[in-house]
């Protein structure tokens, strides 16, 4: 089992820093969040002391990873800050991981539950107001960041990425689509690589995430602290792109993709995800056929819903794409490959999942877009 399946959606606290001699340091509240956060048993640590935001999510040993309660609690603090505060920033607690994704383990055993329905609706709806936030939000995405941690970080303003941070939307592997707004901000990236990532789950790791137009920012872990506390201490929201870029320090390398991008964009220009197969298999690189071998262990339902997502997301704004996502998502917990990629890679972990269709070419297109039909009036998502 790969790296990436064992941490895709899998369930030491990082205090507050201390800021020598100024005024967050004497704020009796921020003092009593920064003694909480070292013993706090709750999933998501929240401040609204002070002129800034601060949210921690605070479930190391699940990866950081968020349910339904957690997701609540990060829209009501997200809504009390946006008129109350001069910026906000989302981390995570520890140096594994900024957030590995929801529980799809819980979400999948329930089945279409109004429950299960609720998490993604909130969810989605948590993106869209990231996506139109009137301050600045800055998210540390530092350690992993994949599904629902994407969702929490790409949509907002800035996103801070560091040495461990590792990338992925490795939904089609668990017979899923990339969601939580995949729809509208990989069609966005460089030429054919969104669709490239959406579609087989390519890790990015490091300051490739920057390149790769996924995080905005790069800084040294080592030095994040210091950059939280100069954001936490700034006078107003203006002087936040100056400190961002302070600490903005990314490598020489090239991009590690790179080697590959002329391919990525010649193999991934399709109509179809037949076609981008087709076009692997005549370029018959060492690239190409370990790119085909990865497309083989995903769901074929799952790579063909995904192209056809990708193919509209790209003229949709965000809010057209969460209201798309969500129809898709209530009718993946109704019939998808969903719940036995799930069981799987997460559950069984067997790693021979038995795929609703297991051939691609059997496939019909009338089939795709059954998953993204308008739901009731009343089941649509509302943003």
């Amino acid at each position: 089992m790969s790296t990436i399946h064992r941490i895709v959606y899998a369930f030491g606290h990082r205090t507050l820093p201390a800021v020598a001699a100024n005024k967050i340091q004497t704020n009796p509240l921020i003092r009593k969040m920064s003694a909480a956060s070292s013993t706090s048993t709750s999933a998501v640590l929240a401040t609204e002391s002070f002129s800034k935001g601060l949210i921690i999510i605070n479930r190391p040993k699940a990866l950081n990873a968020i349910n339904l309660e957690m997701v609540r609690k990060i829209y009501k603090h997200l809504r009390k800050c946006e008129t109350s505060k001069s910026l906000v920033i989302i981390k995570g607690t520890g140096d594994k991981s900024f957030c590995a994704g929801g529980d799809v383990r819980a979400i999948v055993e329930q089945g279409p539950t109004e429950e299960s329905k609720s998490f993604f609706r909130e969810e989605y709806t948590t993106n869209a107001l990231i996506g139109n936030y009137k301050i600045p939000y800055i998210a540390l995405i530092d350690g992993i960041v994949m599904g629902g941690g994407v969702g929490l970080s790409v949509h907002g303003k800035y996103r801070v990425a560091t040495e461990r941070t590792l990338f992925a939307m490795p939904e089609t592997a668990i017979g899923l689509f990339p969601d939580v707004g995949g729809s509208h901000f990989l069609p966005r990236l460089e030429g054919k690589l969104g669709l490239y990532l959406g579609l087989t789950g390519q890790r990015l790791k490091g300051d490739d995430v920057l390149k790769a137009g996924v995080a905005t920012h790069y800084c040294e872990s080592a030095k994040l602290s210091k950059l939280e506390q100069d954001l936490l201490n700034c006078g107003d929201s203006e002087e936040v792109p100056d400190i961002l870029q302070k600490y903005h320090k990314p490598t020489a390398k090239d991009f590690l993709l790179k080697p590959h991008l002329e391919q990525i964009n010649k193999c991934f220009t399709a109509e179809c995800v037949e076609e981008i197969i087709e076009n692997l298999q005549k370029d018959g690189s060492e690239w190409a056929n370990k790119t085909l071998e990865t497309l083989g262990k995903m769901s074929p339902l799952a790579l063909k819903v995904t192209f056809h997502q990708l193919e509209l997301g790209g003229k949709l704004s965000l809010m057209q794409c969460l209201k798309m996502e969500y129809r898709m998502v209530v009718r993946h917990l109704q019939k998808s490959d969903f719940k036995e990629g799930v069981r799987a890679l997460l559950i069984d972990k067997d790693q021979k999942p038995k795929w609703l269709i297991p051939r691609l070419e059997d496939i019909s297109d009338e089939f795709v877009l059954e998953y993204f039909k308008k739901l009731p009036d009343t089941e649509e998502l509302k943003l």
